[in-house]
């Protein structure tokens, strides 16, 4: 695999802080997925129980970084500008593919508290940006439950394109889930 040639991203707004999470993050990385994770349950693979605990969290925020740097994922942790030391939402990209797809997966959840506000509208707008311009994809690949319309709704929004209807796609929380397929193109690819 080829290292990055990039410093991991600090994306911000008027609002919002979006990085990689680091060590001293751990704890309220725990504490976002302990909170949430009733909200979150109906949408999400099962977790395992040291998902929830920091020994996890420890090893998976190094493996995140190393993921970035050799060019593999980005994943995000969302935080206000007001309260920058509180998690509020995930904006993760995964599965990166280079040449010739030039795609990626995005996946994303916000605090059940913080729903209604734009807070992921805003972070994945963010995100996407950075994806384009500074990682150079064509494509960002983002699937939904027809059951979550508001998740349809937030990628309608962005101008995600449905391109199908996927059956029994993922295995969300113990079943089986149909998904809708969505994608968001970069217009301004350049080959590198």
């Amino acid at each position: 695999m080829k290292e990055h040639p990039l410093a991991p991203p600090q994306l911000s707004t008027h609002r919002l802080l979006v990085r990689l999470g680091t060590r001293r993050d751990v704890r309220e990385i725990v504490r976002y997925y302990r909170t949430n994770r009733a909200f979150l349950t109906p949408f999400e693979p099962t977790r395992p129980d040291d998902f929830f605990k920091e020994d996890f969290w420890r090893g998976q925020v190094e493996r995140n970084l190393i993921e970035f740097n050799y060019n593999q994922s980005l994943r995000l942790f969302v935080f206000e500008q007001a309260n920058p030391d509180t998690i509020i939402g995930i904006v993760n990209f995964t599965q990166f593919f280079r040449a010739p797809l030039h795609a990626c997966l995005l996946g994303y959840s916000l605090a059940e508290n913080k729903q209604g506000n734009g807070y992921m509208s805003e972070a994945v707008s963010l995100c996407a940006k950075y994806i384009f311009d500074e990682l150079n994809f064509h494509r960002i690949v983002a699937n939904y439950m027809p059951r979550n319309q508001r998740s349809g709704n937030l990628l309608k929004k962005l101008g995600f394109v449905v391109e199908g209807y996927a059956r029994d796609y993922l295995l969300i929380n113990g079943k089986w889930e149909d998904h809708i397929l969505t994608s968001l193109l970069n217009t301004h690819w350049q080959p590198d």
